[in-house]
């Protein structure tokens, strides 16, 4: 499983040195004051293609570029019909979902869209083998269209979550003409689909989008959006103080999110902020001794001390986490609260229990990556803070890596316990189970060989967590379901294969002529929903 990288909301940038005092700016408009709203990021994308675009920013730039099939409520994370007229009807056998398709849609090329578009645009995005292409192919045996207004999608297996997938801001609807399906067939700079903007200008340092005039939905409230790339943090952060910009959206530094919240707090601007989606783990390796042993794995776990990261190295920008489902899921329980933060008596009796002293000391290794400056700062507060709580009695030993030879390795058992981000592909608890927990083949000492839990690095197995995935992912009643999740993250406490750390705060500034911004809890901004006093 692919992890998306580049947390920029938290990248420390080193030239903040050159950045000066955030004082009360007097707001001059950009110079495109038509209606347009320019906003700016440090992000940067290679594709625009969505059976290969696989970034978070590239996943805000097709959702308000393209249509799904499935979308959410706005402010909430409850599904509502997009492309589809409704919600999907299940087969007895929980295989087959029959999707009725909406009419009089166009693409942005003038192409009718219908079933058999769909149809299309899910099979290019299995067959053409983008990053993102195995959401779909691990999940879907086939795709058929058995009229212009419905589509029949038959599953390999039964999977609950499969509606909230197909909100996959990659899977949107593209249009044929302007496609084709084949390996590696992609489109990098273009974007044809039927969503409220379309792409008029793709380049390194910039995009430009228009509101697409024959939009099925609700019409843009503004004209047209224009992306603007910053090189740095530092350069993001002044153009917004100025008014050279009229949105920051993601890779802002820590201290710079700091002044400007002091400036939404003078009226100089606005802030939005939510509970984000992402969220920060140790993973363990179970075939790394002395890791292997479950009172030592407990005994890192009560040693942990969010509340810490969250004052000392995030500053506030960060929520405490106590299971591998954010806050922002209902079926979430911080099943890790029974062993506390820095909860010193419980580590030292674990650790006796396990034979170890002053004498015999605890030693592991904590691996972070060193392109990620707040996982270092984060390791290093946790070391310290275990050190001057147990003495020599725990000894955490540091050690980085750079992201891209990290994933490389991870599933090599190459690290003891590494330092990670997890962003969902979709909004469903399912995402954040089945992508750590599950395992399709263990070896005879119980590690497992193959799935999941391999791809994360620690090779747990548990038969149980299996056959509960397993029901989950058959079970349509919610209440079951959930039932089934907080089972789950039971197992998740009991056995230690991850700690769960953070999970991250999404922000978002605005200038003050800027009305109905909106951070949702997918992380994405609504471009659409803005306009110009």
């Amino acid at each position: 499983m692919l992890r998306k990288i580049g947390r920029s909301l938290f990248l420390i940038c080193l030239c903040f040195s050159l950045v000066v005092g955030c004082t009360r700016s007097t707001y001059e408009p950009p110079a495109n004051a038509d209606g347009q709203i320019t906003i700016g990021s440090t992000a940067s994308i290679n594709t625009i293609d969505p059976a290969d675009a696989y970034t978070n920013f590239a996943g805000s730039l097709l959702y308000n570029l393209g249509d799904r099939l499935y979308g959410y409520k706005p402010g909430t994370s409850e599904l509502q019909p997009q492309l589809a007229t409704a919600l999907p009807k299940v087969s007895a056998d929980r295989l087959t979902y029959t999707i009725p398709i909406r009419q009089g849609v166009v693409f942005h090329d003038g192409e009718p869209f219908n079933a058999k578009a769909m149809e299309f645009s899910l099979k290019r995005f299995i067959e053409n083998g983008g990053s993102p292409s195995f959401l779909l192919a691990d999940v879907i045996d086939s795709i058929a269209a058995k009229s212009e207004g419905e589509l029949v999608i038959k599953l390999k297996k039964p999977f609950a979550a499969f509606p909230s997938l197909l909100a996959f801001s990659g899977a949107c609807a593209v249009s044929p003409k302007a496609y084709e399906i084949g390996q590696n067939k992609f489109n990098s700079e273009v974007f044809v689909g039927t969503g409220a903007y379309k792409l008029v200008k793709y380049g390194t340092d910039s995009l430009k989008l228009e509101a697409f005039d024959r939009y099925w939905g609700t019409k843009p409230a503004n004209p047209g959006i224009n992306i603007q790339f910053f090189s740095s943090s530092a350069n993001l952060f002044n153009a917004f103080r100025t008014g050279a910009i009229d949105v920051a959206y993601q890779g802002l530094a820590l201290d710079q999110i700091r002044m400007l919240k002091d400036g939404a707090k003078n009226a100089a601007w606005k802030m939005l902020e939510q509970s984000g989606s992402g969220i920060d783990y140790l993973t363990i390796n179970l075939k790394s001794p002395p890791l292997d042993r479950l009172e030592v794995r407990q005994a890192i776990a009560a040693m942990m001390d969010r509340p810490l990261l969250e004052s000392r190295v995030f500053q506030g920008q960060i929520e405490p986490l106590y299971s591998l489902l954010p806050k922002t899921m209902k079926e979430q329980k911080p099943v890790f609260q029974e062993l506390g933060d820095r909860n010193v008596e419980k580590a030292k009796s674990l650790l006796a229990k396990a034979g170890y002293s002053e004498s015999n000391p605890l030693k592991v290794q904590l691996w972070y990556r060193s392109n990620v400056s707040t996982d270092g700062m984060a390791a290093i507060t946790l070391k310290e803070s275990v050190r001057k709580s147990l003495g020599n009695l725990m000894q955490i030993q540091l050690d980085s890596v750079e992201s891209t030879t990290a994933y490389r390795n991870i599933d090599k058992a190459a690290y003891p316990m590494f330092l990670f981000d997890w962003n969902p592909d979709f909004l469903d608890a399912d995402n954040y189970i089945q992508p750590f927990m599950e395992c399709t083949k263990a070896t005879a000492d119980q590690r497992c060989e193959s799935g999941s839990t391999v791809s994360q690095g620690s090779f747990y197995f548990s038969d149980r967590v299996n056959q509960l995935i397993d029901q989950s992912r058959q079970e349509l009643d919610p209440v079951k379901r959930k039932g089934l999740f907080e089972q789950l993250q039971a197992e998740l406490v009991k056995d230690v294969p991850f700690i769960p750390l953070w999970q991250n705060k999404d922000v978002l500034f605005v200038q003050n002529n800027i009305q109905n911004a909106s951070l949702e809890v997918t992380q994405k901004v609504p471009f659409g929903r803005m306009k110009k006093a």
